[in-house]
């Protein structure tokens, strides 16, 4: 497969890039940020994703999406972390509808999320670190589940419809096999929520859930069959996300060399000293490498290959290095100055720092890597 955009990819990408920096560029984070906005996202600019068709992008043709694939959504996910426009998109419209495709409750829930109705959020983390422990417990109860226990690093979930929730329902806290998803409304009875704002101004919350009661309709898939469910959303998540903070990583690049070609020291445009040159030539080649490792994945995603976990966790690991060196390299060529609000990269640095986090850092993914290749 070419590691580059084809015909119809290129024309999203216009489309979307001019949309987004229209509608929510940096300053559109800035005014929500300032207001203190409890939502943490514009439900109108979600309204205005559903009516070009990105909320529905990965949502097969017979549920009124567009039926398109990761490539086409690590696109649209590029360009909101370019512009660090807060969104739903990576939580609902791509992991949450990977979670979902093929199931029950595609059908209840796909309309929702077309029409900008609806948000998700992934209540799948226990700890500060992603992966590995799972002791949340789901217990028969009647013709249902009872749920109990803590889930961290929940976006969005303060505002949530829905919540996918991974629970223990066979085996031992660190067993692989006895996991089951279940979709949970926000508003169920018994779930507590601890709204908190994180480093780039997001909101995750901490959800507690009391001995919450599930009807059996709630389980996502099959009874302690949901590691499949899982795996799939983990690997649409860790894409989306290496797209997203790629952009990141690309936005925080432009904004540096425009700085170079701009700000003047000892009568020289700093741009002119070739050690900045040197350093300014490494950060795009390592960006550049980790684009191919993200488009490389996508494409293995879409195709359904094995070696898509593989690609996933290469991409993950790949764009997290390249771009905190992007945004680093950024604060540091504009000086003391980078981490004011009078410029933007600061926030650049804030956002690559959540997303690096999420669904598994580069050393977690390096680690995961060594794993399964026998070391």
């Amino acid at each position: 497969m070419p590691l580059y955009l084809d015909d119809d990819q290129t024309a999203l990408q216009d489309t979307i890039r001019d949309f987004i920096a229209d509608a929510a560029p940096v300053s559109h984070m800035r005014a929500l940020r300032d207001a203190d906005d409890p939502t943490g996202f514009s439900r109108d600019l979600w309204k205005q994703f559903a009516e070009m068709g990105f909320t529905g992008l990965m949502i097969g043709e017979d549920h009124g999406g567009l039926g398109l694939g990761h490539v086409e959504a690590g696109i649209v996910l590029e360009e909101i972390g370019r512009n660090l426009s807060p969104s739903p998109f990576l939580t609902t419209s791509v992991a949450a509808v990977a979670a979902l495709k093929g199931t029950a409750h595609a059908d209840r829930w796909f309309p929702g999320i077309v029409a900008g109705d609806t948000v998700a959020a992934l209540a799948i983390d226990e700890r500060a670190k992603h992966g590995g422990r799972l002791a949340m417990k789901a217990e028969r109860s009647g013709n249902g589940f009872m749920l109990s226990g803590k889930k961290r690093f929940v976006i969005h979930g303060h505002v949530a419809d829905l919540l996918i929730v991974a629970a223990r329902t066979a085996g031992g806290d660190e067993d692989h096999d006895g996991v089951t998803l279940f979709a949970v409304p926000r508003d169920t009875p018994g779930v507590v929520t601890t709204p908190e704002r994180l480093a780039d101004a997001s909101i995750a919350i901490s959800a507690t859930f009391e001995k919450i009661e599930l009807d059996a309709d709630a389980v996502i898939g099959e009874v302690d069959g949901g590691r499949e469910g899982l795996d799939r959303l983990l690997r649409a998540g860790c894409a989306g996300a290496s797209a997203e903070m790629l952009g990141v990583g690309g936005g925080a690049m432009d904004r540096t060399v425009g700085y170079l070609k701009e700000r003047k020291q000892f009568g020289q445009l700093i741009g002119s000293f070739q050690a900045l040159q040197h350093r300014a030539a490494h950060l795009y080649s390592e960006m550049e490498v980790a684009r191919a490792a993200v488009l490389k994945a996508q494409q293995l995603l879409d195709a359904g290959s094995e070696k898509a976990d593989a690609a996933v966790s290469v991409a993950k690991a790949m764009t997290a290095l390249a771009t905190t060196l992007s945004v680093q390299e950024g604060v540091q060529m504009h000086g003391g100055i980078g981490m004011t609000d009078e410029y933007d990269i600061g926030f650049y640095m804030k956002r690559a720092r959540v997303l690096a986090e999420l669904f598994g850092d580069a050393n977690f993914h390096a680690d995961r890597l060594a794993v399964a290749a026998g070391y």
